[in-house]
């Protein structure tokens, strides 16, 4: 039977996951170097007739992959179902691509503006995202496996894994271009800054008393 808590659950991540497409989309239109997630699906879609949604989704089906090769037997089958969780994402950055085409900043002030908008909404999306208890896109699902294989903190590990990510844009970018494409200060204020909103989001929705966890939401 489906609850009222379970369909709070999912309608929580679905606006997450959109608020992260948004925000990943004004990082990308603030011309100043898209988030750490995105930067490898950025460069490929500026290669290939691909777009930068569609290469998102196969990004996460890539680390879905990873975390089933990794876990083996103790992969939780309930969790291929993050695969939709990284076509719903792919689907929200392509869908605010083409709905915020007339951002074109051209001022370094109005990319500066934008890239704070970004980090703002890929913010809320991620609080909203890890708020719904239910599933995450895979790339962080990983970097938690990962963490807990090692035996290190998550912070630490993502960070570790953005910068992977970043430097393997980086060469395929270099590799293809010639110069680093999507990659600029813009995606090193967004990895620092965005952790830092997150906790902030967090703060304020517990003080008004509307960042109430769904498990504790009565029906």
């Amino acid at each position: 039977m489906i609850t009222r808590t379970t369909i709070k659950r999912y309608a929580l991540l679905v606006a997450g996951l959109f608020f992260m497409g948004l925000g990943i989309s004004l990082i990308t239109k603030s011309y100043l170097g898209t988030s750490p997630i995105s930067s490898i699906p950025y460069v490929l879609c500026l290669i290939f007739p691909v777009s930068i949604g569609a290469f998102a989704f196969l990004l996460g089906v890539f680390f879905l992959l990873l975390e089933i090769l990794i876990l083996g037997e103790d992969f939780p089958k309930i969790q291929i179902l993050q695969i939709f969780v990284g076509l719903l994402l792919g689907a929200s950055i392509d869908l605010s691509m083409h709905l915020l085409y007339f951002v074109e900043p051209v001022a370094y002030a109005g990319r500066i503006a934008t890239l704070l908008a970004g980090c703002v909404a890929l913010a809320l999306g991620v609080y909203l995202e890890v708020s719904s208890k239910t599933f995450v896109y895979p790339a962080d699902a990983i970097v938690k496996i990962i963490a807990d294989k090692a035996g290190k903190k998550f912070g630490h590990t993502k960070i570790a894994f953005d910068t992977t990510l970043c430097c393997t844009a980086g060469v395929i970018s270099y590799a293809s271009f010639g110069t680093l494409e999507g990659l600029g200060e813009g995606t090193i204020i967004s990895a620092l800054l965005v952790g830092y909103i997150i906790t902030a989001i967090s703060t304020i929705f517990v003080y008004f008393n509307i960042g109430k966890n769904p498990d504790s939401a009565k029906s």
